[in-house]
């Protein structure tokens, strides 16, 4: 027997649709939806997804959603939920290494991705196009070798977060997680029917999914979508076409701008919104001197959604206040946190969520920091994981495929600053005669997304160590300032 699907997302959308009906909706380079013409596209792409559910006995299907922003990434976001399926939103960055171990840990049964997308590994037959998708393409997934994993009866959307094991953790969050998420950040930062978004970080993203989405259609607003590289010239022509009142972008957009001295073509963007790395306080103070906008930095993590927002744009570098339903400590053993809008688990790592979680429920960040006035402000990480423009990388699955490569003897990975003085991602690695640093990036991009092959590269003959034998964190970090590059 079928289960009977959560429609708290379902009932959500089709009322706000049906609310705002004759606004614009959504755009992106391609054109524009109205919320009655989405809701059109949604239940065509609905229906479609509905004759494929027959073929799954007993189980709600399973659904990747692998494409960059488009009208028909909403469209068919949007699909699968009024089909009682679950999305599986998935970085389109992820390559087909991560997608296969996706695929097979979640036991997806279709995938909705860009025709052009490298689905070889997952992919079986793709089903026909009857425009239901617009440009996306629908495959049918392998199945895995694995039992089925099954999902939460309440769980309407999964997202992935690189977890401490170096596999895409799969995070189940309910239709009412995702609804408080945005009404909170509606009603936190004052969004309004009157806003128009300009969101440059994927929807599969927090930053994105958590105040660029429901949040947007919940007051009536426009959301612009743009995807690819953000350039500073791309960025300016967006905001001018769509007279922008908000920017959403992770920190490196802000620093490309302040780079460029891109000032011109802000003239209706009244805040600047940015979170997934900490944004260097030159960078916020100069972005603003040339536009004219403030920039408002925002707190969230994957597992727990948005935290806190810093209203007036001049907290001294903190991060703001926590939103509507958030409860944050900052004790000295790091921030802790309980939310409207957390998740409910990893579907593919049983009991790893809830270690993180305290006696009284609290979600363990594994950042350090203080309130000050009730202001967050962060200090530091405890956990290992690399924080590189808003993605989080586990620097032990860096170095184990680093020595994995021919002619590697031993590798280290770590976080350091590139020559912008951005964080990024560095590797140390001890290898044989004739071994070049590239040889090494193509070995990387063989199994690992892009944005986890090493920015910074060194090459030696022996990894430094400390007087016990332990890498030498100070010298390692030395030799990548002091060398030039591979």
């Amino acid at each position: 027997m079928t289960p009977v699907p959560a429609t708290v997302l379902p009932d959500t959308f089709r009322e706000v649709l049906a609310r705002h009906d004759d606004r614009v909706a959504v755009t992106d380079a391609t054109g524009s939806l109205r919320y009655a013409e989405l809701a059109d596209r949604a239940r065509a792409a609905a229906e479609r997804l509905k004759a494929e559910a027959e073929a799954v006995s007993g189980e709600r299907l399973h659904v990747g959603v692998y494409a960059t922003n488009s009208l028909d990434y909403v469209a068919g976001y949007l699909g699968t939920l009024f089909a009682g399926a679950v999305p599986f939103l998935i970085d389109s960055a992820f390559g087909p290494f991560d997608l296969s171990r996706i695929a097979e840990d979640c036991g997806l049964d279709l995938l909705l991705h860009a025709p052009g997308a490298d689905v070889h590994t997952v992919v079986t037959e793709l089903l026909p196009d009857d425009g239901a998708f617009g440009t996306l393409a629908l495959g049918r997934v392998a199945p895995g070798d694995a039992p089925r994993p099954r999902l939460l009866d309440d769980t309407e959307v999964c997202r992935f977060t690189s977890g401490s094991t170096g596999r895409p953790n799969c995070i189940e969050f309910s239709g009412t997680a995702v609804r408080s998420a945005a009404a909170n950040w509606a009603a936190g930062t004052g969004l309004s029917g009157e806003d128009h978004i300009a969101c440059f970080a994927a929807l599969s993203n927090g930053l994105a999914f958590n105040t660029s989405l429901l949040a947007a259609f919940l007051p009536g607003a426009t959301l612009h979508l743009s995807h690819g590289l953000p350039t500073a010239s791309r960025v300016v022509r967006l905001l001018e076409r769509t007279a922008a009142t908000r920017l959403v972008a992770f920190p490196a957009l802000y620093e490309s701008i302040v780079r460029r001295g891109a000032g011109t073509g802000f003239a209706t963007v009244r805040a600047a919104i940015s979170s997934g790395a900490p944004l260097r306080e030159s960078v916020r103070e100069e972005f603003t001197r040339l536009t004219g906008v403030p920039v408002h930095n925002y707190y969230g993590v994957a597992e727990t959604g948005p935290l806190t927002y810093a209203p007036d744009g001049s907290d001294d570098g903190g991060l703001g206040a926590p939103l509507p339903g958030v409860r944050l400590l900052a004790p000295e053993g790091g921030i802790r946190v309980r939310s409207e809008s957390m998740g409910s688990r990893y579907l593919n790592a049983p009991g790893v969520f809830e270690e993180r979680l305290d006696d009284a429920g609290y979600y363990r960040t594994g950042d350090q920091g203080r309130l000050t006035g009730g202001v967050l402000h962060l200090t530091g990480r405890t956990s290992r994981l690399v924080n590189v423009g808003g993605r989080k990388i586990d620097p032990i699955e860096i170095a184990a495929v680093l020595r994995a490569a021919p002619g590697a003897l031993d590798a280290v990975a770590f976080e350091a600053e590139n020559r912008h003085g951005e964080p990024t991602l560095a590797a140390v690695v001890a290898v044989e005669d004739g071994v070049s640093a590239r040889a090494l990036r193509t070995h990387c991009a063989a199994t690992l997304p892009a944005f986890k092959v090493p920015g910074i590269l060194r090459l030696v003959d022996r990894i430094p160590a400390n007087s016990i034998g332990k890498p030498s964190v100070e010298r390692l970090r030395r030799l990548v300032a002091e060398t030039p590059g591979d």
